[in-house]
């Protein structure tokens, strides 16, 4: 699926038919023009006398130049070009976004804390006017906004978040991924977002397993790095950030730290049609025009049926 300002190509692999059949039409204009194989197929002195009766006619090798285009036509419409029907974003059941920040003691003591909580601001206001939950999460996981549209309402329970918001020790990323999972499970929505604001710590099998089956259900989990306090383990300062850029990957979304969030931001603005990509409503977010271009490959189609190609 490839998106651009609310045009896409629903089926981009198809393209590499289209140099193959204009390939193949140049080839059977070149073996259709003049009189092909008739001089193979009939005997030379008899072939020389019906061309001094002059009865043998050159071909022009219309009908595979028309053959080609036809071809070239039908794999145009099985790319499947298509534009974002409007009001897509209406449907509210479609997508969603889940925010799930971390305020364990490595984060909510870390001197990146305010600067995690305006990135869960801004990726809520990135969603523009899909529905947003906020998960809070260290040892277990909560929710702190159910979903919404109010980013008010988001921006006062994040200004309000600290170290003792969750009374459970550790970091449990697990939990927050279950719960987010369960979250748009039980909402019936089709392609989610969730960025997990996070140092790292605590990522585990169960982490990536969660994350595997968020995306094979159609949802995208980006993570934003946080840089721990500096009371944390040496090794857990070491590998939270590419455990966590690992965890995106596995994800389909997109890894971003604190700092320079803005690559998270473009995933979640990312539009309903974009999300849903080839998934089984993409009819219902994209217009296909490809069933149009078949009645314009009839053309060339019909035009074979002539005498004197």
């Amino acid at each position: 699926m490839i998106e651009l300002d609310g045009f896409g190509l629903l089926r981009p692999l198809w393209l590499l038919a289209i140099p193959a059949a204009l390939a193949l039409g140049f080839v059977a204009v070149r073996r259709a023009g003049g009189v092909g194989d008739w001089r193979r197929a009939i005997d030379p002195h008899l072939f020389d006398a019906l061309a001094r009766r002059g009865v043998v006619v050159a071909g022009r090798g219309r009908s595979g130049l028309l053959a080609a285009l036809a071809a070239a036509l039908i794999a145009l419409a099985l790319v499947g070009p298509a534009i974002e029907r409007p009001g897509v974003q209406n449907f509210r059941n479609l997508d969603a976004a889940i925010v799930a920040i971390d305020v364990s003691r490595s984060v909510a003591d870390s001197g990146e804390f305010q600067d995690a909580k305006i990135a869960a601001l801004g990726a809520a206001q990135a969603a523009g006017s899909r529905q947003i939950s906020v998960l809070v999460f260290a040892g277990d996981a909560y929710l702190a906004n159910p979903p919404t549209t109010d980013r008010r309402t988001i921006e006062t329970t994040l200004a309000a978040l600290d170290a003792q918001t969750v009374p459970d020790v550790g970091s449990a990323p697990s939990r927050a991924l279950a719960f987010a999972h369960r979250t748009l499970r039980d909402s019936g929505v089709v392609g989610g977002d969730v960025v997990l604001i996070s140092d790292g710590g605590g990522l585990d099998e169960g982490a990536q397993n969660e994350t595997r089956s968020l995306a094979a259900d159609g949802h995208r989990v980006s993570a934003i790095y946080v840089t721990p306090a500096p009371a944390t383990p040496k090794r857990a300062m070491e590998t939270g950030r590419p455990e966590l850029e690992a965890l995106a990957a596995l994800g389909g979304g997109a890894f971003a730290t604190v700092g320079a969030p803005d690559a998270v931001y473009a995933e979640v603005q990312r539009s309903t049609a974009g999300r849903l990509g080839p998934s089984p409503y993409a009819s219902l977010a994209w217009l296909d025009l490809g069933r149009a271009l078949l009645l314009f490959a009839a053309a060339p189609l019909l035009l074979m049926f002539r005498r004197g190609g």
